[in-house]
C-alpha cells in the first residue's frame, strides 16, 4: 500500500522559513518523479516544484530562489526546505509521487499517482 506522509507545516511570520518533509513506503521510491504542490482555499491546486529519479528539478515561478526540493533515496524522504517565506504562500501542502519512471518531472496533477493528506503552511504579515 503506497503512503506519503507529510509533517513540518506550521505558522510563521513573513520572511520565516519552514521546512517540510514527506516519507514515501509502499513503492520504488528512488525510481519515481515526486513533486510539493499546494493549495489556497477557493484556489486551484498548483505545483510548486518536483523532482525526477535523476534528480532534474522544476520549480515555479512563484517561489523560484526561495524554496528547493530534495530527496534522500535512504529514507525515503522528499523535503521542502522553504525561505523568506510571504503571505501569499499561506496553503495546503501536498506532496505526491509518480506510479514508475518518468523521465523528468511536471507540475501537472494529472502527472502524479499518489498524494499525501497534506500539511498547512500559514504565513502572517
Amino acid at each position: 500500500q503506497v503512503q506519503l506522509v507529510e509533517s513540518g507545516g506550521g505558522s510563521v511570520q513573513t520572511g520565516g522559513s519552514l521546512r517540510l518533509s514527506c516519507v514515501a513506503s509502499g513503492f520504488t521510491y528512488s525510481s519515481n518523479s515526486m513533486a510539493w504542490f499546494r493549495q489556497a482555499p477557493g484556489k486551484e491546486r498548483e505545483g510548486v516544484v518536483c523532482i525526477d529519479s535523476d534528480g532534474r528539478t522544476m520549480t515555479a515561478d512563484s517561489v523560484k530562489g526561495r524554496f528547493t526540493i530534495s530527496k534522500d533515496n535512504i529514507k525515503n524522504t522528499l523535503y521542502l526546505p522553504m525561505n523568506n517565506l510571504k503571505p501569499e504562500d499561506t496553503a495546503m501542502y501536498y506532496c505526491a509521487a509518480t506510479a514508475e519512471y518518468t523521465g523528468g518531472c511536471l507540475l501537472y496533477t494529472g502527472t502524479y499517482n499518489y498524494w499525501g493528506q497534506g500539511t498547512q503552511v500559514t504565513v502572517s504579515s
